[in-house]
């Protein structure tokens, strides 16, 4: 799932509500300090990259530049053409010139913002000459659902095509984001019981946006991207376990109890009503089975769950 942000649930820890979201690598690292630091990639950037220092634009973003295309980072700290999302006034400066749109909502699709906010992006993407806009949507969200709609409506007849990424739960999440602690405290709590759940890799999400951004043939296409196979999170947290060697264990709570103690933590209301929306649509059951949004995008199979836990425990990023 879904924020730049990029993540689903949230995270009792901090008090902040997540939607879903490899391990934090050097690249990566490199790859969101530059994102942050704004700016374009390149001279006249021909793909814009809104929230490029998340999970998942920031993988966009160096997928991109490895390809050495012009791209224009969209943040509020970029120098050149500042983007804001409270502050549509902006927006054509940083959509001008630019063929492509990566769209990642911040902070995510449960915002009661993101419909509109996505549909007056959308018809000034359109109003700028923009072709492609390319949209990370969530699977199973009637959030998601509605910010994609939005989308749709926004640009039908105006020669903008779109591309709707549905991502489940992304591995990372165990690596980068709301489950990280719990991984490094030994004990992963999450109101999933014992629902498979086919988590994507997030270089998979990656590597289809780009294609989107990129190449033709992906216009109006819905991907629903999830991992080869579905575990449940006490499957996935007995294989990191087994991979990395850690003390760790699943210990599944009621969902009236998880909403407790994020209110405990300062979490507003609306927030937690939020967040237990999307845990619940997510990991219901309807999104259990493996789609095959990856390999109609490019052709092969979706990268497995063991090959993330394998290479984040090379990466170090469960060492405390």
């Amino acid at each position: 799932m879904n924020t730049e942000a990029d993540s689903a649930g949230a995270a009792p820890g901090d008090g902040r509500p997540r939607l879903m979201d490899c391990a934090v690598i050097a690249r990566d690292a490199a790859l969101a300090r530059a994102a942050q630091a704004g700016g374009d990639g390149a001279t006249g950037g021909r793909v814009l990259v809104l929230g490029a220092t998340g999970k998942s634009g920031r993988r966009v973003v160096g997928r991109l530049r490895a390809r050495r295309t012009p791209l224009r980072i969209g943040s509020r700290s970029a120098q050149a053409a500042p983007f804001d999302w409270a502050d549509p006034a902006g927006w054509p400066a940083a959509l001008a010139d630019i063929d492509a749109v990566y769209v990642a909502y911040a902070p995510d699709l449960s915002d009661p913002a993101a419909p509109g906010r996505l549909a007056a992006l959308s018809r000034a993407a359109a109003e700028s000459g923009a072709r492609r806009l390319v949209l990370l949507s969530g699977r199973g969200m009637s959030t998601a659902r509605r910010a994609e709609d939005a989308v749709r409506e926004a640009l039908e007849g105006t020669g903008t095509a779109w591309t709707m990424l549905r991502a489940c739960w992304f591995a990372q999440n165990f690596s980068e984001d709301s489950l990280l602690p719990e991984v490094l405290s030994g004990v992963v709590t999450i109101p999933a019981g014992e629902v498979p759940e086919p988590f994507v890799d997030l270089a998979d999400v990656a590597d289809v946006a780009v294609a989107a951004l990129t190449e033709a043939g992906h216009e109006g296409e819905t991907y629903t991207l999830t991992g080869s196979r579905a575990l449940t999170f006490r499957e996935a947290v007995a294989e990191i376990a087994r991979v990395s060697g850690l003390e760790l264990r699943y210990r599944p709570v009621p969902a009236a109890r998880y909403a407790e103690a994020m209110s405990r933590r300062g979490m507003a209301p609306a927030a937690v009503a939020a967040a237990m929306l999307t845990l619940t649509e997510t990991l219901d059951g309807s999104c259990s089975e493996p789609a095959d949004g990856v390999r109609r995008a490019l052709g092969h199979e979706a990268r497995d769950f063991e090959e993330f836990v394998r290479r984040t425990a090379a990466s170090g990023a469960w060492e405390d």
